[in-house]
């Protein structure tokens, strides 16, 4: 009974007036903004679900593909219209350069600065071969396409359920769209594609096939913070990419997909592997033969050696960036490409750089010298900061104010501590340097030309023991009579002494107790030399400067530095200084000047040494040029028993003033006006 009302049951169905659904119904979601979403998609598959199995999947795939085509068209269009239009296609041809500097004579370059690292190349002087290999492994066909691969875009949809990211053949075009426009990377994967595909057809609009790879060749990225063609060859195989072997371009072309992976630099094994696929690539487009490319591939490639990969950081450019900050905005130093144009002599400066190695290097092989060595310390490959002796000078033209050469050490890559410019820890007294200016006060307020030179309730000493009732102001000064100079400043008065250095180029030098008078204070080398300026000038000074130029890529003036002179002292008072500043030179604590140091022009100068021989100076002019050098060590300790600034830092003066003269710098006294008595202030 049981089996016969199964049988009618199924038979009842079978003559039922309703079909049983092929599928289940696509219902809309609750939420109102998914239900909009996706109702294309409902619609599709409703509508089919009563077709045949064979019928019904075809249908619904090549619906959807045609409904994905129309909407990412819609979208292109969209975008297109609302966005891509807004792009200025000048900024394809504008990338952001290194700034160059350049010494006095406007053609040695100093350095570079900001910017990226690379050097904008031209087109045509870009070896075939790297534009070749360049075709073959990025887009082989850019030649015949108008910005952008159709078939190549099908492979979207197939990569995303792939990789679960929006990947696809991107032409060298699109690259460029991408490399020219930052804010593009900031679009959602779809969203980005469509915009560097619009992007794509502005630019193959705006330019030809031959600006489009010149500028995407400067824009590549080829690791070490390098980009472009011509920063990759110089600094990989240290040429000109026009000189691009064909084994050379092929490896550059073939680690852009992963500079920093394959950089020769870390594997130079990967590097030519990626060459070797660069090469078949070749064939395979047609460039070069199988046998051109099997023989290249015997090749072994010639990188730079490491030795020459790094450029040494230099303190000039220290400086000279420090300046460029305080001159231009930071957008205009950022985006580089500027001409900076130094007032810094490079003659002078590499003369400078090398006396006061020489000059270290032989203090630190005297008898008693018990610190470290710098020889010492790179043979013990540490990598902790020197305590190695150290120097600084700084030398200024006295006409204009022009740095002509700064040493801020011995390395700026072994420490990048400025000491010609920065002392943060304000270490460097300035010992008897200091004594020219106090005298020059004592001047201007009516000191007569002789001095007491006796201690006062017994302090100071003088450094021979020996002491004067009456003394000529010349001789204290050439002998750095110690009483003498007290005498002056307490004649002078402290917050005269202070004001008179301040006018003179001293920054942070205050006259506290009657120690500043004999040079407790501290100071740098740059504000000794441009204080020093004004005994060859007449109580001028000249602000001290060292960028005297920079115009733009389109060489365009944007600054100019202009000689700033004003008075810092009286010019009777300066006249009476500088008499004894000459005699120091002759007959006073830098006479070996005339003898020793074979240094026989006129010149005028004063020797420091602070307290313990921690610190050596000596500062001082010639017709055209001041310059102070300073020789210690960072942790302030006697440098060397009976060091002094005569014995320790006048050897590199003399040096350096014997290269300017070589190098043509005047030595003999230009007309000086008479200079007019000033009565005194009390």
């Amino acid at each position: 009974m049981a089996a016969k009302k199964k049988s009618a049951r199924r038979k009842s169905t079978k003559a039922g007036s309703t079909p049983r659904a092929s599928s289940k119904k696509w219902n809309a979601p609750k939420n109102t903004f998914l239900g909009l979403l996706t109702l294309p998609f409902r619609l599709i598959f409703n509508c089919t679900r009563n077709f045949k199995f064979y019928l019904r999947w075809p249908l619904r795939f090549s619906l959807l593909g045609l409904l994905g085509m129309a909407t990412a068209i819609t979208l292109f269009i969209l975008i297109y219209v609302t966005r891509a239009q807004f792009y200025e296609m000048d900024m394809v041809a504008k990338m952001p350069a290194r700034t160059m500097v350049y010494a006095s004579d406007n053609q040695t370059e100093l350095g570079r600065l900001h910017g990226d690292n690379r050097y904008v190349v031209r087109y045509q002087d870009v070896s075939p071969y790297f534009v070749q290999a360049l075709l073959a492994q990025e887009d082989e066909q850019f030649r015949e396409h108008n910005g952008v691969h159709i078939w190549g875009l099908l492979k979207i949809p197939v990569y995303y359920v792939k990789y679960k990211k929006v990947l696809g053949s991107s032409t060298i075009t699109m690259q460029l769209a991408r490399n020219s426009f930052q804010s593009i990377t900031e679009a959602p994967g779809v969203d980005r594609k469509l915009l560097e595909i619009a992007l794509a057809y502005r630019i193959e609009a705006n330019y030809n096939k031959d600006q489009i790879l010149e500028h995407y060749m400067n824009r590549i990225f080829f690791g070490h913070s390098m980009y472009g063609v011509e920063a990759a060859s110089r600094t990989y195989f240290e040429k000109p990419s026009k000189d691009l072997t064909l084994s050379e371009a092929a490896m550059l072309a073939g680690i852009i997909r992963g500079p920093n992976l394959f950089s020769p630099f870390r594997s130079l094994e990967k590097a030519t592997r990626e060459r070797d696929r660069a090469l078949d690539r070749m064939v395979d487009s047609g460039f070069i033969t199988e046998q051109q490319a099997n023989q290249t591939k015997q090749e072994k490639l010639e990188i730079t050696p490491r030795q020459r990969r790094t450029i040494q950081d230099t303190y000039v450019m220290d400086i000279v960036d420090r300046d460029l900050k305080l001159i231009l905005e930071k957008n205009n130093i950022k985006m580089g490409n500027l001409k900076v144009y130094t007032t810094i002599d490079h003659r002078l400066q590499t003369a400078s750089e090398r006396h006061m190695e020489d000059q270290l290097r032989k203090i630190e092989r005297l008898p008693g010298y018990d610190h470290q060595t710098r020889s010492k310390w790179l043979a013990s490959g540490s990598t902790r900061a020197p305590q190695y002796l150290q120097g600084s000078l700084v030398c200024i033209e006295n006409e204009s104010g022009a740095v002509l050469s700064v040493v801020g050490g011995r390395s700026a890559k072994e420490s990048s501590l400025d000491r010609a410019t920065q002392d943060p820890n304000k270490r460097k007294q300035v010992g008897s340097i200091v004594k020219p200016f106090v005298y020059l006060t004592a001047f201007n307020q009516g000191l007569p030309n002789q001095i007491r030179d006796t201690p006062i309730n017994g302090k100071p000493r003088n450094y021979d023991g020996k002491y004067h009732s009456s003394i000529s102001v010349t001789r204290a000064i050439a002998e750095s009579r110690n009483c003498a100079a007290v005498h002056a400043g307490l004649f002078a008065e402290k917050d005269n002494v202070s004001e008179t250095l301040r006018k003179a180029g001293f920054k942070n030098y205050d006259v506290e107790d009657n120690s500043y008078f004999l040079g407790s204070g501290n100071a740098t080398p740059w504000e000794v030399a441009s204080s020093f300026t004004i005994f060859p000038n007449q109580g001028r000074r000249m602000r001290p400067y060292i960028i005297k130029e920079i115009r733009d890529e389109d060489d365009n003036l944007i600054y100019e530095s202009g000689v700033l002179p004003y008075i810092a002292a009286n010019a009777y008072s300066t006249s009476k200084v500088r008499t004894a500043l000459e005699q120091v030179t002759k007959v006073g604590t830098a006479r070996a000047l005339q003898g020793r140091l074979n240094f026989r022009h006129p010149c005028g100068g004063k020797t420091g040494t602070s307290s313990n021989a921690k610190d050596a100076w000596f500062a001082g002019y010639t017709e055209s040029i001041s310059c102070a050098v300073w020789v210690g060590l960072d942790n302030p300790v006697n440098i060397v028993d009976n060091g002094s600034g005569s014995s320790l830092a006048l050897p590199i003066w003399a040096k350096i003033m014997n290269s300017a003269k070589n190098l043509g710098y005047p030595m003999y006294p230009r007309a000086i006006p008479r200079a007019v008595p000033v009565p005194p202030i009390r």
